[in-house]
């Protein structure tokens, strides 16, 4: 695989960090989830797949004389807290770096290590609302709405912080040097939706107020319309020739004409919902099936799992316990590889005696540090 001489480092956090580190093992990256001491030691992380956990305490200075025993050999560091915190363990980037100077250290966080938002604590949509993007998401005259935690958490946070990180790796064949990965989560969503920022002047695409742009649902053919069952279709027929053809199948040709015509939008969309409740999703994703209208099925999760392109092109993966989405993008030498392990075979400290093995101490001193609460080893997972 791509990765499977780099060795990293994931301090334990919430969804960004640990989607980054999954990223980097799925594609053969020796990531080691460096886990605290605690008192569930089956807590489980499901974004964990392919990595191994490490439990060491830190606030000791026997911890943190592991850790730096570690690092001459890691050449990725995951920082996943607000700026300061690992620096007041004498952890932090300018103080790693400057010991180990081919260290990737990436700083993944909220609100950037300048200003005064630095300290604060923020969530997905916290970081999204900074960034002006959550503002343009949601119906007009309508609150604005968060997707998910997808736009700032994995797309703007872990994302591109596994980016950055690669980026870092890249330059180091050149350089020699390992340098530090600042991504911040504001900064990432406003970087992911560069295209709103850049086209606040274009008519349609983000000049107008929330909810009344071509791709926001202000526009009826770029929008969701539920059916006689319940369920949805969605339509993106943003060109000439896709409009001609959903109209020509919902039977409402006079449209033809008009696609762009904003004083025709309102009437338009009640048409399109009142045609597309008349069948069902079943009965339209058949009529659709042989068009290009940019016409698809709204699948449930459940459902997605058994459609037959996605089964064609091995977008999902069964695993022990679930079926979840392969690895992305796929390579054709060097293909990554999900964990196909039952998720609850990563619980905190399952690889605390293996990694201090693979380090060189021996099972009398691993025995003394876990009796000192240095380390933490599951006794489910691990063997002394």
């Amino acid at each position: 695989m791509a990765l499977k001489k780099i060795r990293v480092i994931e301090m334990a956090g919430l969804a960004p960090a640990p989607f980054c580190g999954k990223i980097l093992a799925e594609h053969g990256a020796d990531v080691i989830r460096l886990d605290r001491i605690v008192h569930n030691p089956f807590q489980i992380d499901l974004l964990a797949s392919g990595k191994r956990s490490f439990a060491l305490n830190l606030k000791s200075d026997a911890g943190r004389g592991i850790f730096l025993h570690m690092m001459p050999n890691v050449d990725v560091l995951i920082d996943p807290f607000r700026p300061g915190v690992m620096e007041k363990i004498g952890l932090g980037a300018e103080q790693l770096t400057g010991k180990f100077p081919k260290l990737v250290y990436a700083r993944l966080n909220g609100f950037g290590t300048r200003g005064q938002w630095r300290d604060k604590a923020g969530h997905d949509i916290n970081f999204l609302a900074l960034s002006g993007v959550l503002s343009r998401i949601g119906r007009s005259g309508q609150n604005p709405y968060a997707p998910l935690n997808i736009v700032a958490d994995f797309g703007g946070g872990g994302l591109l912080c596994a980016f950055g990180i690669l980026l870092a790796l890249f330059e180091r064949f050149e350089s020699g040097q390992g340098q530090v990965v600042d991504c911040n989560m504001v900064h990432g969503s406003a970087y992911l939706s560069s295209l709103l920022f850049l086209a606040r002047d274009k008519e349609g695409i983000s000049n107008q107020s929330r909810g009344e742009n071509i791709l926001d649902g202000g526009c009826p053919f770029y929008d969701t319309y539920e059916t006689i069952d319940g369920c949805y279709m969605s339509v993106g027929a943003l060109e000439p020739q896709f409009f001609s053809s959903l109209v020509e199948i919902l039977g409402l040709e006079q449209y033809r004409s008009q696609q762009y015509s904003r004083q025709s939008w309102d009437k338009m969309r009640r048409d399109f919902s009142r045609v597309f409740k008349s069948k069902s999703r079943a009965e339209w994703t058949e009529l659709f099936s042989n068009v290009d209208a940019c016409v698809s099925p709204v699948l449930e999760m459940e459902e997605s799992l058994e459609h037959e392109s996605n089964i064609q092109n091995e977008v999902f993966v069964e695993s022990a316990e679930c079926i979840q989405p392969n690895v992305a993008p796929s390579l054709s030498r060097s293909p990554g590889w999900v964990n196909r392990r039952s998720l609850r075979e990563i619980p905190i400290g399952k690889h605390t005696v293996e990694v201090l093995s693979e380090l060189g101490f021996s099972s009398e001193t691993i025995a003394d540090l876990e009796d000192k609460n240095v380390i933490f080893c599951n006794k489910y997972g691990s063997k002394l």
